[in-house]
């Protein structure tokens, strides 16, 4: 079995793919100071919780705090007995290498996305993933990363808000009912979500002029239903997508080992 792991800014998640699904999947904060015990000490736990007794022999890592990766490491070998693939990794290869500036690193949750992405829609693709930040991935016809657009994350222009403004409170992301507010929530409500809107509307526009083509827009993330509801732009939604892309990725380098 695969044990998959997306380490986010906020959020780490792990799921298990036992070669026709995933069986499980659970969440817990990214912190750097987790070590290797703690992390066993909590799977196994939800493992036995489900009944799930996994027979681990391969892990994937895609993570944007880079500190989190070693103890995961530790993880890896002292308790599945393997090395993990981490992506973005000289020895983690892709189906089709990136085309960006020289010297650029680009963000490894923008690369599974792109081969998840590819593989279920084909390529002249924008993923849109709502985390920590908004980003927008473009896929060119191969199936290649070629760019993007990084916007702030909508919980974090919410805390921004929150802490600019002392008078103005915290609030949850959701829908408003109308566009005009008439406290100060619902104002705050509604300038975050139709915002984010009409942000994202907006660069996909200009994504798709400046492709000059077709292009299927895709959304992801954990706020992705719920921006789906205020707009049509979004041809499918799909909250599993980079766990997806980490199995093909894994796949696709054992098959080079094995070849």
């Amino acid at each position: 079995m695969i044990l998959c792991i997306d380490c986010g800014n906020t959020n780490t998640v792990f799921s298990i793919w036992n070669g026709d699904a995933f069986i499980a999947t659970w969440r817990t904060a990214s912190d750097h100071r987790q070590t290797a015990d703690q992390y066993y000490t909590w799977l196994s736990t939800l493992m036995s919780l489900k009944g799930i007794q996994a027979d681990i022999s391969e892990v994937i890592i895609s993570s944007t705090v880079p500190r989190v990766v070693f103890n995961l490491r530790v993880l890896c070998d002292r308790y599945f007995n393997c090395r993990p693939l981490v992506v973005g990794k000289p020895d983690c290869h892709l189906p089709v290498a990136p085309r960006v500036d020289q010297g650029t690193t680009v963000g490894p949750d923008r690369l599974v996305n792109t081969v998840a992405g590819y593989d279920r829609h084909g390529g002249d693709l924008i993923v849109v993933d709502f985390g920590t930040a908004t980003t927008f991935d473009v896929v060119d016809h191969d199936g290649a990363y070629i760019g993007g657009v990084i916007a702030p994350g909508v919980n974090t222009s919410l805390e921004a808000l929150h802490m600019a403004a002392a008078a103005l409170p915290h609030v949850d992301v959701t829908k408003p009912q109308t566009a005009i507010g008439t406290n100060t929530v619902a104002c705050i409500q509604s300038g975050i979500y139709w915002g984010y809107v009409g942000l994202v509307e907006g660069i996909v526009r200009q994504i798709r002029q400046e492709r000059d083509r077709p292009m299927s827009v895709i959304a992801t993330g954990g706020l992705a239903p719920l921006f789906d509801q205020g707009t049509d732009i979004f041809d499918s939604v799909e909250e599993d997508l980079t766990m997806h892309g980490l199995v093909l990725i894994n796949r696709y380098n054992r098959d080079l080992t094995t070849a």
